[in-house]
């Protein structure tokens, strides 16, 4: 194991001022640049889906699709919630696969389906033949919707640390072309149901559509990408200088969620009973193990925190009571409600704020230990020492009293 030494800053209850409030004018500029194109590309894709459906299709198909959006955010932000990423950077998945990936899957569908069979492709599900639904789809599809997180990999270096990561970018770039697409779909039944006339409610094409897609599967497309998130969270902890396995495992990832829409979107063709097979012998356990795995990796964090920030306490960037609190998910919740009360909603983003660098410093600790942390570990580690360090005044009090509180102790001043 390799040693990594710690510059020493003796601990005092005499912390530096906070931070004076952000000044948010320069990151317009960078946040006007990616919304302008995703709003662009979504205004795009609506006016197509719109044609496709009807303007009443679509209002009713919005409505509906809608529903479960809620839910997934919620369950992406309880993976992420031991180093949340910015909410710009969700956004930005989220604005990607409902934007951007459906308009390319849109058009990129039907291309291939005209090259490949010579016959005309839709973006309507009645004129899907097996070539776009078991072939076609399932590639293109998988391949636009990692184009999110292979951006953010890339760019964003910094919120990729590990499976979790990969995991969430994943499912929010899902989530959101799931959101598009099933405009879509719920709007096309619609309309097919204006089309033919009253029918009753088990005849009826919106309501098989909106019981198989939002109540039955709604976790459907974020399970398949969260396979290509797998592939890139474990090629970001693998050593940079293995450049190989880091090339390769994405790809692996991205194959095996091909497989897996192909091999859902086949099972739809098949009778109920071979429907309800594949639904309980694949995709329920693929998406209990997904779970299993990202509670697993969120223990895992908490773990290293607590085990590795104690070497911080000891050189004094830390108080010693600091590292279990930190390592505490309730713990975190109870400091961001006693720094709420003390200081308002800017004393809870701080303390947030502490809480992701102190997290992230643990993460890029034992990555250096494990020598896989590359040659820049040094200056990464002293920035987010000094981030703590000029955080202090307001978040470590509360840090403090949590620690106190959760193992019993009276509640000290903050």
């Amino acid at each position: 194991m390799t040693c990594w030494c710690v510059t020493a800053r003796p601990y005092s209850h005499e912390v530096p001022p906070a931070l004076p409030p952000r000044d948010r004018a320069p990151r317009l500029r960078p946040l006007a640049g990616i919304a302008v194109p995703l709003a662009v590309c979504g205004v795009l894709a609506a006016i197509l889906v719109g044609r496709e459906t009807g303007w009443a299709g679509f209002a009713v198909g919005l409505g509906l699709a809608l529903l479960p959006v809620p839910v997934l955010v919620l369950t992406f932000r309880w993976i992420d919630a031991v180093l949340p990423k910015p909410p710009r950077t969700l956004a930005f998945a989220f604005g990607w696969g409902a934007c951007v990936a459906t308009l390319i899957a849109l058009f990129a569908n039907g291309l291939l389906v005209r090259a490949l069979s010579g016959s005309t492709a839709t973006p309507a599900p009645s004129h899907a033949d097996t070539l776009e639904m078991t072939v076609i789809a399932p590639v293109v599809e998988e391949t636009v919707k990692a184009g999110a997180i292979l951006l953010i990999f890339l760019h964003r270096p910094e919120a990729f640390n590990g499976v979790l990561a990969g995991l969430v970018t994943a499912g929010m770039s899902a989530a959101g072309f799931a959101f598009t697409e099933n405009i879509l779909y719920l709007g096309s039944a619609f309309d097919q149901d204006v089309e033919w006339g009253p029918v009753s409610p088990w005849d009826s094409a919106t309501v098989v559509t909106f019981v198989v897609r939002i109540l039955v599967a709604p976790f459907a497309h974020p399970m398949f990408t969260a396979l290509t998130g797998l592939g890139f969270g474990l090629a970001a902890v693998v050593a940079p200088d293995r450049r190989a396995l880091r090339f390769s495992l994405p790809l692996l990832g991205l194959a095996a969620a091909m497989l897996l829409h192909s091999v859902w979107n086949a099972s739809t063709s098949l009778s109920f009973l071979g429907f309800g097979a594949v639904y309980g012998l694949l995709m329920v356990p693929i998406f209990l193990g997904l779970g299993w795995l990202a509670d697993t990796a969120r223990k895992r964090q908490l773990r290293i925190v607590r085990r590795t920030l104690p070497v911080y306490a000891t050189a004094g960037w830390l108080s010693p009571e600091e590292p279990a609190a930190l390592g505490s998910l309730g713990s975190r919740a109870l400091s961001r409600r006693l720094a709420r009360e003390r200081h308002g909603p800017v004393g809870a983003r701080t303390v947030a704020d502490y809480q992701a660098a102190a997290t992230t410093l643990a993460l890029l600790r034992e990555r250096a230990d494990r020598g896989v942390a590359g040659p820049d570990f040094h200056t990464r580690e002293r920035a987010l020492l000094g981030r703590l360090w000029r955080q202090r005044a307001v978040a470590a009090p509360p840090t403090v009293a949590a620690a106190s509180t959760r193992r019993g102790g009276r509640l000290g001043p903050v």
